[in-house]
């Protein structure tokens, strides 16, 4: 039962990221069309933003499964990055670069620090009940 806890809370996780990404994405998009921003200043807060959106999808899937938060935020960055490197791979024919790697390497500590975060949020408010 703790490992389907475990499944469905990290699903949770990575759907909570790919929400945020696509909800940025487009309001970032609607932000480069008009107004007279350009890409390369809007590209750090895109990047924090994806750092932020790891480390919720983390801290729900933590906070999900109640236990083993760096585990749950673990397997929710390794999801997420597994999912974005075969969509790049097959719909491009590009592996991860070196820049890529570290950036995917941060999304995994944000979200095993969501994930510890969110354990103990959790953990915190029911023993309050």
């Amino acid at each position: 039962m703790a490992s389907h806890r475990l499944i469905s809370s990290v699903l949770y996780g990575v759907l909570t990221i790919f929400i945020l990404v696509i909800a940025a994405s487009f309001l970032s998009s609607l932000v480069l069309r008009f107004t007279n921003v350009t890409e390369a200043t809007f590209l750090w807060i895109l990047i924090g933003f994806s750092f932020v959106a790891l480390f919720i999808g983390g801290f729900i899937s933590g906070g999900r499964s109640g236990e083993k938060g760096w585990f749950a935020g673990t397997l929710t960055a390794l999801l997420y990055s597994l999912v974005v490197f075969l969509t790049q791979y097959l719909s491009f024919n590009q592996g991860f670069d070196m820049q890529q790697i570290l950036m995917h390497g941060g999304y995994l500590l944000a979200a095993i620090l969501g994930g510890m975060v969110g354990v103990n949020v959790r953990g915190d408010s029911l023993r309050e009940s």
